[in-house]
């Protein structure tokens, strides 16, 4: 998976984040989706951002938010969730081992 995979960079962060926001469905949905990430080689940071960005950032919640909330309700939270979601799947990755990792990936796998 060259485009989410451990040598993507920022095309890795900005594609997950992407697929995340961008989705429709409910938080469990997006664990399918996150194990298939992790079955295609996606980097571990990578799905992490894809689950955040699913759970806190969808274009459609964003556009509700706006029109109950306010306009400036949704962009400072917005604003405060991005590096917020980048922080957490860093700290976790760095948190955990190799072993801990593969064996994240084998559990992903359908074999």
């Amino acid at each position: 998976m060259y485009m989410m995979g451990e040598k993507s960079g920022i095309i890795g962060v900005l594609i997950a984040f992407f697929l995340g926001s961008a989705a429709a469905g409910p938080l469990y949905a997006a664990f399918p989706i996150a194990g298939v990430l992790l079955q295609k080689g996606s980097k571990f940071s990578n799905v992490l951002i894809f689950i955040g960005a699913w759970s806190t950032t969808k274009i459609p919640m964003l556009l509700f938010e706006a029109s109950s909330m306010g306009w400036k309700f949704m962009v400072t939270r917005f604003v405060i969730d991005i590096p917020g979601i980048m922080l957490i799947a860093y700290i976790t990755e760095k948190l955990l081992n190799e072993r801990e990792k593969q064996y994240i990936y084998e559990q992903a796998s359908f074999k």
